[in-house]
């Protein structure tokens, strides 16, 4: 009785484990594959529970998402033959699971074949057009026809891509030090020249300056002789005609103005006898010379 309970037991577990296996579950992102003896059997892209052969089948997932896919950074050549370190990204998604698992069968070699498609556009489309090109808006519409070209090649992997992008691109470091120094070497020459017109301008507007400074002196000059000259006219045509007006008056203001102006009382002292002619009207209104004993 009891061996007959062991082997009752057992058949049931068995039985158990044959019907949870025979089950299995597709999510909302996922598609599935059936397999059986490694041939592809079924395809079941809708999600919930499905049925297939216990033991000898099995299932195999596939994202339904858009994945993303990182290539290695490669050195492209562009058409005026500038190396360049171009690092970029693609995002995909598995459309045909039964194809992409005959031609790749996992998404590590998928993207070992997306790899190699986008550095052969990449090389083909960088190398028609110049490097200064690629540093334009233009670069989108490049990118524009990589990503097209680069989903034609991968269809028959049975993916398509979505979106192909530059994440970077830089010049190799020899490159870049080579290029760093030809344009440090450029703005050393651009700043010798900007010095050396600022220093030809500079004697320019000095020498410009200088000369009309010597045109202005000169004109001043000029101008204050004749002012000088019309002011001495003035002042002697009016001393000539205040001497035909009063002779004596006119002698006698004029001795008073020397006699103010030499002993003006600051640093001139005079010792002596009021004695000729410089003091003639001291001892005599009339202007007489005086004799002193």
């Amino acid at each position: 009785m009891k061996m007959m309970n062991l082997v009752i037991g057992v058949v049931l577990i068995a039985i158990a484990i044959t019907a949870l296996s025979s089950v299995y579950t597709v999510r909302e992102d996922q598609q599935v594959l059936v397999v059986q003896f490694g041939e592809v059997v079924a395809v079941e892209p809708d999600p919930g529970l499905h049925l297939k052969v216990p033991i000898i089948q099995n299932i195999l997932e596939f994202d339904k998402r858009v994945l993303d896919f990182d290539a290695p950074a490669a050195e492209i050549p562009t058409l005026d033959q500038k190396q360049l370190v171009v690092d970029s990204y693609a995002r995909y998604r598995i459309i045909d699971p039964e194809e992409f698992y005959r031609r790749v069968n996992n998404e590590i070699n998928a993207q070992g074949q997306l790899d190699n498609i986008i550095s052969a556009r990449l090389r083909a489309v960088f190398g028609d057009v110049p490097l200064a090109t690629l540093l334009t808006e233009k670069r989108a519409d490049l990118m524009r026809q990589i990503t097209a070209d680069v989903d034609r090649a991968a269809q028959n992997l049975g993916i398509q891509v979505v979106d192909v992008r530059i994440k970077r691109i830089d010049l190799p470091e020899e490159n870049s030090q080579a290029i760093f120094r030809r344009m440090q070497t450029q703005r050393e020459q651009e700043a010798r020249r900007i010095r050396a017109e600022g220093d030809r301008d500079s004697r320019r507007i000095r020498a410009d300056a200088d000369k009309q400074q010597r045109v202005i002196i000169a004109e001043a000059r000029k101008t204050a002789e004749i002012t000088r000259g019309e002011g001495d006219a003035e002042a002697t045509r009016l001393y000539n005609e205040a001497y035909g007006r009063d002779r004596q008056f006119f002698d006698f203001f004029r001795s008073l103005q020397a006699m103010s102006r030499g002993l003006d009382g600051q640093s001139t002292s005079y010792v002596g006898p009021p004695a000729g002619d410089f003091y003639r009207y001291f001892g005599n209104a009339e202007g007489a010379a005086t004799v002193v004993d």
